[in-house]
């Protein structure tokens, strides 16, 4: 089982369980770690001191007791590591300020510790040349993301004072951003809106979920396209940014995404990755003001589900 996601997290806590009573550090974190991240890895971490256990470091040879406190500030790659890569991209839109992509699925969006090449940050840095520093040397020109296997529209700024103005838009909520999702079971209401605080699940800290205590506001509209093959085909509208926002909200009302690795279903159609694809987006240009607004096609995955639920 993997417990947390370095994608996006910046520090991850968790209490260890009575069944790794007796473990190694290393090997403790290492088996909670996402594949790609190997033990010596996790034992350089842990002589750095970026492991803690009950607030103090320990060795990696430290044996873990059952309710230990374990802490990971997870480790910033460092600027070398980054480097641009001749990674084919799919470009909407472009000009001196902004470009869209259509990012395919399988694609990190930015370098994390186990993906520090084949990023789209990797792809841009080789196609542009000139991107913004504001979120820094790990997510130059990165203004929001996509999960890995999330398809669609993305956006990024060229320039400082690009990517201030897209970031105002997004707080503002005035950027129109539209999914596209094939779910599990068939949906009663034709719309409506999910209004549910989300935050890190508390038994789980890969995983996000409805908290009504530490969660923050979620508003996720939708509206049912098409009903085939004991799914739903929807058109989902972000009022709110929030990580794995559709993928949580769509779990919560009991219609999870169909393929979604972390919140779906173990049974029935699936595909690789859950079927989200962002298909619009919407925004005002960043100096001229003109609203610009792009659309993305499905992916050809989902567009093989959606023939398989019509023939079934």
């Amino acid at each position: 089982m993997t417990l947390f996601d370095l994608e996006t997290a910046e520090t991850v806590e968790w209490e260890a369980q009575p069944e790794h009573e007796g473990e190694r550090l290393d090997k403790h974190v290492a088996g909670l770690a996402p594949d790609d991240i190997s033990r010596s890895q996790v034992q350089s971490w842990i002589r750095s001191g970026l492991v803690k256990v009950n607030g103090k470091p320990e060795k990696p040879g430290y044996r873990v007791a059952a309710g230990d406190i374990v802490e990971l500030t997870v480790p910033e790659i460092g600027e070398a590591e980054i480097e641009p890569e001749p990674i084919p991209l799919d470009v909407v839109y472009e000009d001196g300020d902004v470009i869209v992509v259509n990012k395919p699925r399988g694609m990190v969006v930015h370098p994390a510790p186990g993906h520090s090449s084949g990023t789209l940050v990797n792809a841009l840095m080789h196609h542009c040349r000139d991107l913004s520093g504001i979120n820094g040397e790990l997510r130059p020109g990165i203004v929001h993301r996509l999960d890995k296997d999330t398809s669609g529209l993305l956006m990024a700024a060229k320039n400082d004072r690009a990517h201030q103005s897209l970031t105002e838009q997004l707080k503002k909520r005035s950027v129109e951003r539209r999914y596209l999702a094939i779910a599990h079971g068939v949906l009663p209401h034709d719309e409506g809106t999910v209004d549910a605080p989300i935050g890190r699940d508390p038994k789980d800290r890969k995983r996000f979920c409805v908290n009504t205590k530490t969660g923050k506001t979620a508003v996720t509209h939708f509206r049912v396209l098409e009903r085939a093959g004991g799914c739903t085909i929807l058109e989902l509208r972000l009022e709110t940014g929030r990580t794995h926002q559709i993928r949580v909200h769509m779990q919560f009302i009991g219609h999870p995404l169909v393929g979604d690795p972390v919140y779906g279903r173990s049974k029935g159609v699936t595909m690789n990755g859950q079927a989200l694809h962002a298909a619009t987006l919407g925004f005002d240009h960043p100096s001229t003001g003109e609203r610009l607004r792009f659309e993305a096609p499905l992916p050809d995955d989902m567009k093989r589900l959606l023939e398989l639920l019509r023939s079934s």
